[in-house]
């Protein structure tokens, strides 16, 4: 009997289609290497962005302009091979441009990768998988249930980095989320930023609301780098700080109009987003509205890879913090007795569940 071999497209499509051989394709036609080879090369252009940033790249054809190979070689130091490889590279991944033999930036590198672009995310790349060792030993985390460094340890050391860097980001979604929240519209707002890292939702929500006050809650160490946030933005005479962890600080009941739990409900597990849930809710005083910004997971847990992907960080990094699904988040907000819920998505992936007290 003859081998039987793959057919051509057209023809394969005719004659082995489900009614005739039930899986007309993995037996015939086996799947492409390309998504394996995707990941594994995905290591490496992780890798080479790093590389780009710390070495200046990017800001220096900022200033160079469309450029050939020899001028960055000779401002970064680098010898001729590297930096041919390091500039192709980059072009290959797609971060900068090439146009024969010039180099130049294109709208993604000058609005995210050059260090004073409006949404600079350069300074986010190396700090937003958290302790790199703890990749390296991913297989261990999974059998133990806990990273090898996790965050907790020392959490003034990750998250001053960290919400430094994640400012431009998160600044960009608060502001952009007023068109859907209308916090500027609303006269004497006062404000609850819970664990507000470098404060993006005070400064955005002060900065466009000028009757609006805030209280400001983080980390000692964290605060600091928001309060040169807020003097920054001018907002200062309008903000009161209250350090601590957000579990266990005084807070009145029915106090403020408007409460953020911006990105810390994934760190604290089940029963600490609960918590922070239960805290909001007696704050805010009736009518009062939580806004709830984090990335979620899809109910099927397998259409929103960036949710669950950000799951899997969390287990890479902290000892209970994982990604919640749109479900989860929903039955704990209506459980508490919020109302009138709303998803909105300011900017990519940063989802926001905004939700009121009853009056």
């Amino acid at each position: 009997m003859a081998e039987e071999r793959d057919a051509p497209y057209p023809e394969l499509k005719k004659s082995h289609t489900a009614a005739h051989k039930g899986t007309p394709w993995s037996d015939f036609k086996p799947p492409a290497s390309a998504p394996v080879w995707n990941i594994i090369q995905g290591y490496g252009n992780y890798w080479l962005l790093c590389s780009a940033v710390e070495l200046g790249v990017f800001d220096l054809l900022q200033e160079l302009g469309p450029t050939e190979l020899e001028p960055v070689a000779k401002r970064l130091a680098l010898p001729e091979r590297s930096a041919l490889f390091l500039l192709d590279g980059l072009v290959a991944i797609g971060m900068i441009e090439q146009y024969r033999d010039v180099y130049k930036l294109g709208d993604l590198a000058k609005r995210y990768l050059t260090t004073d672009a409006p949404a600079s995310m350069a300074d986010l790349i190396a700090v937003a998988p958290g302790p790199l060792v703890n990749w390296e030993h991913l297989s261990d985390t999974f059998k133990r249930g806990t990273p090898e460094r996790p965050i907790e340890d020392d959490p003034e050391g990750f998250y001053v980095p960290l919400v430094e860097a994640t400012f431009p980001t998160m600044l960009r979604a608060a502001t952009r989320a007023d068109l859907k929240i209308g916090y500027s519209r609303q006269q004497q707002l006062h404000v609850l930023d819970l664990g507000a890292g470098g404060a993006p939702w005070t400064v955005a929500i002060l900065g466009q609301n000028p009757t609006a006050t805030s209280v400001v809650n983080d980390f000692e160490g964290v605060l600091r780098v928001a309060k040169r946030r807020i003097d920054d933005a001018g907002v200062s005479d309008r903000v009161e700080y209250r350090p601590g962890d957000f579990h266990n600080i005084t807070l009145g009941d029915g106090e403020f109009d408007l409460v953020i739990l911006g990105h810390i409900m994934r760190t604290e597990g089940i029963e600490g987003a609960k918590h922070l849930i239960e805290r909001a809710y007696k704050a805010l005083k009736p009518g009062g509205r939580v806004v709830v910004s984090d990335y979620f997971r899809d109910n099927s847990r397998k259409f929103n890879p960036f949710g669950v992907l950000m799951g899997v960080t969390m287990v890479a990094a902290t000892r209970q913090g994982l990604t919640f699904t749109n479900r989860e988040v929903t039955d704990w907000l209506r459980a508490q007795g919020f109302e009138a819920l709303r998803l909105i998505e300011p900017i990519g992936f940063n989802q926001m569940y905004v939700a009121s007290k009853p009056e």
